[in-house]
């Protein structure tokens, strides 16, 4: 288990890294229509074209399945190359269409035109401005979420309420790419103001709270509140709330 004082700084990096996404990643507004099966992504989640897909994923609020492929990687690299031809990511498959793809830009112009029904936001299409600011919100984790680690394989994908930009997250997202273990992420983007707030806030303020995104419902649902990153793994029956909570788990469930 790791010591309180390294992993408030390691939450202090990640809250770097999301400041330096300007605002991408966050909010959601919805696709015009969800994909009947869920997106596959062969990703890196230190890499920073990933990082440029899966904002656009949590803007659109397209869950994915993520295939973890970090340098070193034994367990799904060598199928991205069987599949596509070359080990160059992020490789995404939509099993809904048929199409597969490299080029986080056509992989972008291609969520947004499928499943939103309209081109890429403008913002989008800046691409070097854009670009830029992945790679500086790389920086801060110090190439976390890039190398593999040996790890227990999981029978099955674990399930991970997140998004994006959410600091948080990103540490859990980190330790399943490095541990290989592919995992189903469920967006919870922000689409209210009050989704804003951090729980003990709403708790403290007596709040009635009333989430509209479809994800943080399900929380409610399930769990009386909405706190991100939740992990559910169904190969164990665990579910836990908190990144110290879920990082510890998957360190004695699956490293070596």
């Amino acid at each position: 288990m790791a010591s309180p004082l390294p992993r408030t700084l390691d939450v202090a990096r990640s809250l770097a890294s999301t400041l330096a996404q300007q605002g991408r990643g966050i909010a959601t507004r919805p696709a015009g229509r969800q994909p009947a099966e869920p997106l596959e992504l062969y990703d890196m989640e230190g890499c920073p074209f990933c990082r440029l897909v899966r904002e656009a994923l949590t803007d659109l609020d397209l869950d994915v399945l993520i295939y973890p492929c970090p340098k070193g990687g034994d367990r799904y690299r060598p199928l991205v190359e069987r599949l596509g031809g070359k080990q160059l990511f992020p490789y995404l498959m939509d099993p809904n269409t048929g199409v597969d793809l490299y080029e986080s830009a056509d992989i972008i112009d291609y969520l947004y035109r499928e499943y939103g029904g309209r081109p890429a936001p403008a913002a989008w299409r800046l691409r070097t401005l854009r670009t830029a600011s992945s790679f500086a919100a790389s920086l801060p984790r110090g190439g976390r979420g890039l190398r593999s680690q040996d790890s227990e394989p999981a029978k099955e994908p674990l399930i991970l309420y997140s998004f994006e930009a959410s600091p948080f997250a990103r540490l859990v997202r980190e330790r399943l790419c490095e541990l290989q273990l592919p995992f189903l992420v469920r967006q919870c983007g922000r689409d209210q103001w009050q989704d804003w707030l951090l729980p003990q806030v709403r708790a403290a303020l007596d709040m009635d709270y009333q989430p509209s995104q479809r994800h943080r419902q399900e929380l409610v649902a399930r769990t009386g509140r909405v706190a991100i990153p939740y992990l559910i793994d169904p190969n164990t029956g665990e579910e836990h709330f908190e990144s110290g909570h879920i990082l510890d788990y998957l360190q004695e469930t699956y490293a070596r």
